[in-house]
């Protein structure tokens, strides 16, 4: 029957398995309807082995799609990432560079204020140092005025003191004053400050005739007096006094008196019977009492020099001491007169200068006092 036919059927699903049935007697139809029932499953089953095809195929598809989809932000990724690498690297040696700058920055800026420091104490070292030499000067100048007054009031050329001009005194009169004595040499130019507008008494032996050079020479430097050493007057008594006047075997020496001589830093003491310690330096260039530092030569020596503030004292023959006493007369004489304090004629004025050269020769040639 159809009904068992059903159930077979069922218990046997497989597809192009065909089992014999007799027909019924009542129906001639029923294998028609049983062949149509297996081509239904066979179609089913077609269609459905087709779907999964389908299906298969567009998870192929998709997969290929997806790894595509992939495989492209991958590589996006890639290249945002060296680009990212290639930033860093940049920034980073952005930052090396300016950690470097700022270090160069730092230590120029620290170098620049200890500059700036140590210029700073040096020229506060300078202007201290300056003051006290202006100090030094301006006491010194005081004196200086307060003894030309005392002269102009006390001596006159008829009748000078002789307690202030000790080279006036007799040989056997002459005494040694203990202390310090700036330049030694105030002494000729106050009397002929003080003289003033009193002719000096001429010498009975001599006559004196202006040299219209020198004189010339002298009235220009007169117009705008300087202690400058370049224009034609000075520069003419260097060359033939004061450089040969001071010029003594030890060069050196030599040198730094001169310049203690135009800076009007030079001091000269009589040597006491207790004099102060000598600072240690050498005894070629200290000298000492039986020893010229100047000369270098065995000679007695009553005086003896500091140059400046240097505390170093050097023992001078009194032939050395005429040369440096007459150089230092000269440069006194022409301060006082760039300083206004000489009011004399000028041709008075230009043979006193003639007078204290005279006297520079004499001495670089080995005259001087006997007091000396």
């Amino acid at each position: 029957s159809q009904a068992n036919f059903e159930e077979d059927t069922q218990k046997q699903p497989a597809v192009g398995h065909w089992k014999t049935l007799m027909p019924s007697k009542g129906s001639k139809e029923e294998p028609e309807t049983g062949c149509q029932d297996a081509g239904g499953v066979d179609e089913t089953q077609s269609a459905e082995q087709l779907n999964v095809s389908r299906l298969r195929s567009s998870s192929v598809e998709i997969r290929e799609k997806g790894s595509e989809f992939l495989k492209e932000e991958l590589h996006k990724a890639q290249k945002e990432l060296k680009l990212k690498d290639k930033e860093c690297e940049r920034l980073s040696k952005v930052r090396e560079q300016l950690e470097q700058e700022l270090e160069e920055l730092t230590a120029s800026l620290f170098e620049e204020a200890h500059k700036m420091v140590r210029e700073a104490n040096t020229k506060q070292a300078a202007s201290e140092k300056q003051l006290r030499e202006a100090r030094g000067k301006i006491d010194m100048l005081q004196a200086e005025v307060t003894a030309l007054k005392t002269l102009v009031i006390t001596s006159t050329p008829s009748s000078p003191n002789r307690e202030l001009h000790p080279q006036l005194q007799s040989p056997s009169k002459a005494v040694f004053r203990k202390g310090h004595g700036r330049n030694k040499s105030t002494s000729s130019a106050m009397i002929s400050a003080a003289s003033q507008n009193v002719t000096p008494e001429p010498v009975s032996h001599e006559r004196k005739e202006v040299d219209p050079i020198l004189f010339a020479e002298f009235q220009a430097w007169k117009e705008s007096p300087t202690l400058d050493k370049s224009c034609s007057f000075l520069d003419r008594i260097y060359r033939e006094d004061v450089g040969p006047c001071l010029d003594f075997t030890k060069r050196e020496l030599s040198e730094l008196v001169r310049v203690a001589v135009e800076q009007n830093t030079l001091t000269i003491e009589p040597v006491a019977s207790q004099t102060l310690p000598v600072v240690k330096v050498s005894a070629e260039e200290c000298g000492g009492p039986k020893k010229c530092a100047l000369s270098g030569l065995p000679r007695t020596c009553k005086h003896r020099i500091m140059l400046g503030d240097s505390g170093n004292y050097y023992y001078i023959s009194p032939s050395c001491r005429a040369r440096i006493t007459a150089v230092c007369n000269f440069f006194t004489y022409i301060r006082y007169i760039q300083q206004g304090l000489v009011r004399q004629d000028v041709e008075l004025m230009y043979w006193e200068v003639m007078r204290l050269r005279r006297e520079m020769s004499l001495a670089k040639l080995g005259f001087y006092p006997n007091e000396m």
